[in-house]
């Protein structure tokens, strides 16, 4: 009998063998739209990220500062 995992990677499997032959088909289209993808990078890291990663560090120092 075949497996919840077995079928999570036979998908994950054929999603990576069709990747690859799309991308081998396609690369110059991909190049083209690297520039765009690495715009599109900033924005979305601003947005998912949060300001959350800065202010830990502030309060690791608050808390060190405390007798």
């Amino acid at each position: 009998m075949i497996t919840s995992r077995t079928w999570v990677l036979m998908a994950i499997s054929f999603g990576v063998i069709a990747a690859f032959f799309v991308l081998r088909e396609h690369w110059t289209h991909v190049l083209g739209l690297a520039p765009y993808l690495l715009l599109m990078a900033c924005p979305l890291m601003h947005l998912f990220h949060g300001h959350s990663g800065h202010e830990g560090h502030h309060h690791h120092d608050r808390e060190d500062r405390k007798p």
